[in-house]
């Protein structure tokens, strides 16, 4: 007879409770702090979070040290969604939502620091995200692994991106 790990939970398809994502680091990160169990609209939550997160730590960094912060927020992402989507049994759980904190991080970075671009910034990058315009539908159906969880979130933070930049190059801001 096979025996159950209550701990991982590798291959079960579990329900996340705040018990279970608050009893590993790497589940804390995946859900972003805890914004990935509120729901309805985990996803927003998580962009939220990864907007106050920008803002306490990040948004006075020198543009080497966030783009540090990113690349190793990126990888560390890929890790730990991994790990947890395996512990869930479903690759890409919606309250999982560094994803959405390490892209949203990333478009806070490229846009313009006023706060309303950064609603604005807000409303595009979530736009992007539940759209999921091609390729980030074909990413998002194609690769179920920690990768693949991140990848698609920043080709929606890379669309969110170019459509600022029209903005901001029309004179919306900057």
């Amino acid at each position: 007879m096979a025996q159950h790990d209550p701990i991982s939970n590798i291959g079960h398809n579990v329900t996340p409770t705040a018990t279970w994502v608050f009893s590993s680091v790497d589940r804390i990160l995946a859900f972003g702090l805890g914004s990935g169990l509120l729901r309805p609209a985990p996803g927003t939550w998580g962009t939220a979070m990864g907007w106050l997160l920008w803002e306490l730590f990040l948004a006075r960094l020198s543009d080497a040290w966030v783009a540090l912060v990113l690349a190793l927020a990126f990888v560390l992402g890929c890790w730990v969604c991994q790990r947890c989507g395996r512990a869930l049994g479903r690759p890409d759980d919606g309250g999982m939502v560094w994803d959405e904190i390490v892209a949203f991080w990333l478009v806070l970075w490229l846009s313009p620091g006023a706060f309303w671009a950064q609603c604005l910034a807000f409303v595009v990058f979530r736009g992007f995200d539940i759209v999921k315009p091609p390729p980030i539908n074909y990413l998002d159906r194609r690769l179920k692994n920690g990768f693949g969880v991140m990848l698609d979130d920043v080709v929606a933070a890379v669309y969110s991106l170019l459509v600022i930049a029209v903005i901001v190059r029309l004179g919306g801001w900057g």
